[in-house]
This record gives C-alpha cells, sequence and structure tokens, in this order.
C-alpha cells in the first residue's frame, strides 16, 4: 500500500507545466470564507481524466466565467501514468451560478476530457452523506462517532446503527440512539450466519459504510451486493499481534509504538487502499490501562477524520492498493 506523495508550488508555475508527476496549488487565504465574502458559498471539484495538456487552465475558466474564485487546488499525476486528478476548493455565489447549473458546466467539462471521475459538491446545498455504522462489543469509536455527528463534526447523517453485541436499553449508547431516534439493530451472527443478506436491506438507502471496530469479516458478495464504500479502523499492531486481547500481547512484548490504520474495505482481508494512519509511542511509564487508552484514542481519532476527509472529498482510491489524498 503506499500514500499519494505531496509538494507544493504556485499556481503560475502548475499553468505553465506541460509534464507534471505531482502538484499543489495553495493559494494565499487558506480558509474556506473570507470574513469580507460571507454572502458566497463553498463548492469542491474533484476531477479525473486522461492526462492531458490544459486541464488546469479548463478547470480554471469554469470557475472563473461563472464569477467563482479558487482557493485551493491539488493535482496530482501517478509517475508513468497518464492519469490526472484534481481537487478545487472554491467559493462561488450561488445566486449568479446556481447549482443545477453548475452541474451542467462541470459535466461538459467532463465529457471535453473524456472524464472517468467528475465530483461536485457543495457542503451547504447539498444532503450530508448518509452511512450506517457497524459495530461488535467495544464502544469507543462508536460513541466517538456520535458525539462528532451531535456536535456537527462530522459531516453526515447517520441512518442506523447495527451491531453483532446486545446492548441492553439502560446502557448509555442505547440511550443516546434511542433519544436521537437512530435505528439499533441487533443481529447475532454465527461462523455460518453473519446475517449478510438482512444487513444488506438495512443499508440500501446508504451513501458508504463505517466499520467501527466491527469484529466481523464482510463477504465479497456483499460487498459487491452493496456496491459503494465500506471504511474500516483497525489498531496497529498487526500483524504481529493478532485475536483477541491485542494490546495486552503488544504490551507484554514491550511494544513501544501504537498506531491506528483506517482502509477501504476489500475483499482481501484489511489489504484495502490506506486513507488514514496514525502513531504514537508508549514508554515504560505506560501500564497497561494507559496503554490501552491510547490505543483507543488513536482508532477514534483516524477514523474520525478519515470520515471527514470521505466527505470532503480529499481521498479517492485510483489503484487496487493506493489512494490519492489530497
Amino acid at each position: 500500500m503506499a500514500l499519494a506523495r505531496r509538494a507544493s508550488c504556485s499556481l503560475p508555475q502548475v499553468l505553465g507545466l506541460a509534464n507534471r508527476s505531482f502538484n499543489s496549488l495553495k493559494f494565499p487565504d487558506d480558509s474556506v470564507e473570507s470574513p469580507s465574502s460571507s454572502f458566497l458559498t463553498h463548492g469542491i471539484h474533484v476531477f479525473q481524466c486522461p492526462d492531458t495538456v490544459g486541464i488546469v487552465a479548463k478547470l480554471s475558466d469554469c470557475i472563473a466565467s461563472r464569477g467563482g474564485n479558487i482557493l485551493a487546488a491539488d493535482v496530482f499525476v501517478p509517475e508513468n501514468k497518464q492519469v490526472f486528478y484534481s481537487r478545487s476548493d472554491f467559493v462561488f455565489d450561488p445566486v449568479k451560478w446556481p447549482r443545477v447549473e453548475m452541474d451542467e458546466d462541470f459535466l461538459r467539462l467532463s465529457k471535453g476530457f473524456n472524464a472517468m471521475k467528475s465530483v461536485v459538491r457543495v457542503p451547504a446545498l447539498d444532503p450530508k452523506y448518509k452511512i450506517a455504522v457497524l459495530v461488535s462489543k467495544q464502544d469507543h469509536c462508536l460513541v466517538d462517532l456520535l458525539h462528532g455527528w451531535q456536535d456537527g463534526r462530522l459531516p453526515v447523517d447517520i441512518k442506523c446503527v447495527i451491531s453483532n453485541h446486545d446492548r441492553g436499553p439502560n446502557t448509555h449508547v442505547f440511550r443516546f440512539l434511542e433519544r436521537h431516534s437512530i435505528p439499533y439493530h441487533f443481529l447475532s451472527t454465527t461462523e455460518e450466519n453473519k446475517r449478510e443478506g438482512e444487513i444488506l436491506e438495512l443499508v440500501q438507502n446508504t451513501d458508504f459504510l463505517v466499520l467501527a471496530r466491527y469484529m466481523q469479516v464482510l463477504s465479497g458478495d456483499f460487498l459487491r451486493g452493496y456496491g459503494k464504500d465500506v471504511i474500516n479502523i483497525h489498531h496497529g499492531l498487526l500483524p504481529s499481534f493478532k485475536g483477541g486481547s491485542p494490546c495486552r500481547h503488544a504490551f507484554d512484548a514491550g511494544v513501544k509504538l501504537i498506531g491506528a490504520t483506517t482502509h477501504f474495505v476489500t475483499e482481501e482481508l484489511d489489504e484495502g487502499p490506506i486513507i488514514e494512519q496514525m502513531v504514537e509511542r508508549v514508554s515504560h511509564r505506560d501500564n497497561l490501562q494507559s496503554f490501552v487508552l491510547k490505543s483507543e484514542n488513536l482508532e477514534k481519532q483516524c477514523l474520525s477524520k478519515a470520515i471527514r476527509s470521505y466527505c470532503e472529498l480529499r481521498v479517492l482510491p485510483y489503484e487496487e492498493k493506493k489512494t490519492v489524498v489530497f
């Protein structure tokens, strides 16, 4: 697995490049909206097409011709591959550039460059991403997602929580879900029956799935039947410490560097394209309790950051084993 490489350069340099490997445009104002332009709305555009000369100029003209202003843009062309990727942050006046016309403009651009992907998102106007969360016994990632959703830190709409572990009506998670009218589905699983058909029925109207420490392997049939992205989180003690109580085994072995990995789910167990990774050091001063706490905190942060990146169109799988990270 490999992560996209980053570099920075100015806009004039990028516009003058015919042969690019990886370039990043960063504008002086790194914020989405400046105080003097509060009437403007933030938009995001992600583009993937065969590489050729003039793509950046056409993208810029598409936005500028409608009175929009690009605040930041990232451009990526993988080495030895003639594929162009870009992500643009821009602001625009929705009165002068209505949402429907924006889609039409980018569609024409997409057809002109035979694009494989052209995605436009206006967070203030478009519906939030609908997700379902799958979880087993451990609550730490689920609770963090619920609080992030409640606080508005995660731009998602949680449609339901599905678990193979029964949570009684007096648990804090069950009470939270009930208070916010989020359905909770307990589906007891066995080696012979993972209840995948029932799960598929429950998640049909979602945009992607989040496995928040769901300790079941999803089959290839399930992934093909769902047909959309599935995001998973696991601790960084693999593959050395598998099975139950990995933190205890790692602690007993004297591990001093722990981590967490968020990735897309594929049919190969824990081998999907990586979205986010985080690490932290532990020392002889840590006991098992602080070791576990640090590991769980990393998992929560790594999963939350990956979901935000996904919703902001900052991650894009471009090959079976690689991910573009904007």
